[in-house]
C-alpha cells in the first residue's frame, strides 16, 4: 500500500472538501480556533500553507466528518464499515466453518491476510532528509497549541511505535506528546496501553525503550492504530486489511524499529526507564484541562528524518464534535460485528458522540428471558478493552432505533423503574481524566434496563404498545402524494434535529 498523506489530501481536494489557507496564521491558538469552527459546522478539511515561524504547511480536520473518515478507508458509506468488522471478527475469534459457504468466506479472509502483509522499502520517502545529533531541532516542526492554558505545544496524530523487548512484537498507538526542548518530549499514555507495557518490560530487563514517532501518514493507518486489537496481532497487518494491500515500511536510521515509508516526519529516540518530566495541563477529550503529570516518560530524540517539503498533520482534543469523535463513530461501526460475535444477544450498539464516544453506550437486544438486559450490560463491559471506561450502559428492545434519541428517551421513561431497573457497580478502574469520579482512576458504572419487563421482573401484565393499523398505514403510504404531501417526509425522525448531523 504505497498510499500516503498527500494522496489523501489530493482526494479530499478533488471532491471539493479541502480549503487551502494562504493567509499568515499562528500555530499557537489561531489554527485550532479556525479548525474548531469548521468542525462545529461539518466544514471542509484545511491546509494552512503560511504558518508563522515555519516553512512547513499544516493539515488539520482531514477526518472531521464521517464521510471523509470513510474515504480514508476506501469506502463511500458507513454501512461498509460493518463488512470490514465481520472480517476482523473472523480473525480475532476464528471458528471452524460448518458450511462450505463459511469455509469459502474464511478462505477469502485468509487470502486478504496474505495480501495485507507489510512490504519493505529500501529507499523510502521518509529518508529524503536525515538530521542527527546536534542538527535535531524539534522546534522546527510546526506543532500547535490548541488552548490558552495548555502546558506547551503538542504532537497529537503521530504514530507512537515501540516494541516488546522479549517477543519483538511492535505496538502502534496514537498518544499525545508534549514538546520539552529541542530534542526531548514527554509522552502521555495510559498504563494499560501497549507503549506503557513495553516501557515496564524494558525497565524489568534493564534496557532503554526504543521509540519512533511517525507523523503525517495516510489516515487509514491512523484508523488501524486506533483499533483495539489483541496484543499479539500487528497494527501494520490490520492497516493492510483495511486498505487491501500491505503497508510499505522502512527501517529507522538509528533504532531497530520500522515506520511507514511515506511518513512526512519520523522522530527516532529512546526512553530511559525512570527518567520523567512534567507534562500538561492540556485540553482533553472530556472537555476540560487534564491534570498535570509530574511523572510523564521523557523521550530523548537523536534523529529526525522527513520528506522534502513535509506536511505536518495534526488535530486536537476537546468537547465533541472533534476529529477523534468522527474516528470513534467509524470504529463503532467496525466494532459492531465483533461485539455481536462476542455477545450473541446484542443486536446493535451505539456510542453517542455527545457522550464522548465511549462514556455511554446504548445497546439493543432481542429479549428472551428475565435478567437478560443486565447480563448483556455486564458482557458489554468486558467485551473490548476500551469499554472498561464506559460509565453508562442503556439496554433497550431490538425494535428501538438506538440512534434516534427520541426513541431511546421514550424507552427510558416508559420502561424503567429506577428502583428495579438501575444497577450500579462501584470501584471500577477509570481513566484519570474523568473528574466526575470521587477518586481519580476509580469510579462507578451504571446499567439501565430499558427493555419491556417480563415475569418475574414484573408481576403485572405490560400494556400493548400503540401501533398503527398496518393496512391503513400501507394505504396512507400509497396515497401520500395524492394528499398533496409528496414534498414532505412521512413522519420519519430527522436525526439532524437532535445534533446528529455528522455529514
Amino acid at each position: 500500500m504505497a498510499r500516503d498523506l498527500r494522496e489523501f489530501i489530493n482526494l479530499v481536494e478533488q471532491r471539493g472538501q479541502l480549503r487551502r489557507i494562504k493567509a499568515l496564521v499562528a500555530p499557537e491558538l489561531e489554527i485550532a480556533e479556525i479548525s474548531n469552527r469548521m468542525l462545529q459546522c461539518g466544514g471542509p478539511a484545511l491546509l494552512f500553507e503560511n504558518v508563522k515561524g515555519s516553512p512547513h504547511p499544516i493539515a488539520v480536520n482531514l477526518l472531521g466528518t464521517l464521510e471523509r473518515t470513510c474515504w480514508s478507508m476506501d469506502m463511500e458509506h458507513p454501512e461498509e464499515l460493518e463488512t470490514l468488522g465481520k472480517k476482523l471478527g473472523m480473525l480475532q475469534q476464528p471458528k471452524p466453518p460448518k458450511k462450505i459457504s463459511q469455509a469459502i468466506e474464511f478462505g477469502k479472509v485468509l487470502f486478504d491476510v496474505v495480501k495485507a502483509k507489510p512490504q519493505r522499502d529500501l529507499l523510502p520517502a521518509c529518508h529524503q532528509v536525515v538530521l542527527k545529533g546536534d542538527d535535531v531541532d524539534l522546534t522546527q516542526i510546526p506543532m500547535i497549541q490548541p488552548y490558552p492554558q495548555d502546558g506547551g505545544k503538542v504532537v497529537t496524530l503521530g504514530l507512537v511505535i515501540t516494541k516488546d523487548c522479549e517477543t519483538g512484537i511492535p505496538n502502534v498507538g496514537v498518544y499525545r506528546l508534549q514538546l520539552q526542548s529541542k530534542n526531548t518530549m514527554t509522552v502521555q499514555w495510559l498504563s494499560v496501553r501497549g507503549g506503557a507495557r513495553h516501557l515496564r518490560k524494558a525497565a524489568e530487563n534493564g534496557k532503554k525503550l526504543e521509540i519512533a514517532i511517525a507523523i503525517g501518514v495516510h489516515p487509514l493507518i491512523i484508523m488501524a492504530a486506533a483499533t483495539p486489537i489483541p496484543v499479539d496481532l500487528s497494527e501494520w497487518l490490520f492497516a493492510g486489511l483495511y486498505g487491501g494491500s500491505g503497508v510499505h515500511l522502512a527501517k529507522c536510521k538509528t533504532i531497530d524499529l520500522e515506520v511507514p515509508a511515506a511518513s512526512e516526519f519520523v522522530l527516532e529516540g529512546t526512553i530511559t526507564p525512570g527518567e520523567v518530566a512534567t507534562d500538561g495541563p492540556f485540553g482533553d477529550h472530556m472537555g476540560y484541562y487534564g491534570p498535570v503529570n509530574d511523572a510523564a516518560p521523557l523521550v530523548r530524540f537523536q534523529c529526525v528524518t522527513h520528506r522534502k517539503d513535509p506536511i505536518y498533520l495534526t488535530t486536537f482534543s476537546g468537547r465533541p464534535p472533534k476529529e477523534e469523535a468522527m474516528i470513534a463513530i467509524a470504529l463503532n461501526r467496525i466494532y459492531t460485528p465483533i461485539l455481536r460475535q462476542q455477545v450473541s444477544e446484542i443486536v446493535d450498539f451505539f456510542l453517542p458522540m455527545e457522550a464522548l464516544s465511549y462514556k455511554a453506550a446504548v445497546i439493543s437486544i432481542k429479549k428472551a428471558y428475565p435478567g437478560q438486559a443486565r447480563r448483556a450490560a455486564m458482557a458489554f463491559w468486558t467485551a473490548l478493552p476500551q469499554f472498561t471506561y464506559t460509565k453508562f450502559v442503556i439496554v433497550v428492545d431490538h425494535d428501538i432505533n438506538i440512534r434516534d434519541p427520541r426513541q431511546v428517551i421514550w424507552a427510558l421513561t416508559s420502561k424503567v423503574d429506577p428502583t428495579r431497573d438501575v444497577f450500579i457497580l462501584p470501584d471500577n478502574p477509570f481513566d484519570s481524566l474523568d473528574f466526575a469520579n470521587e477518586k481519580l482512576g476509580l469510579g462507578g458504572r451504571m446499567g439501565i434496563d430499558a427493555t419491556t419487563k417480563i415475569p418475574p421482573e414484573t408481576d403485572h401484565q405490560w400494556g400493548d404498545e400503540l401501533k398503527s393499523d398496518p393496512d391503513v398505514a400501507a394505504m396512507v403510504e400509497r396515497r401520500w402524494s395524492e394528499y398533496g404531501l409528496g414534498d414532505l417526509d412521512m413522519g420519519e425522525a430527522d436525526p439532524n434535529l437532535f445534533g446528529y448531523d455528522i455529514r
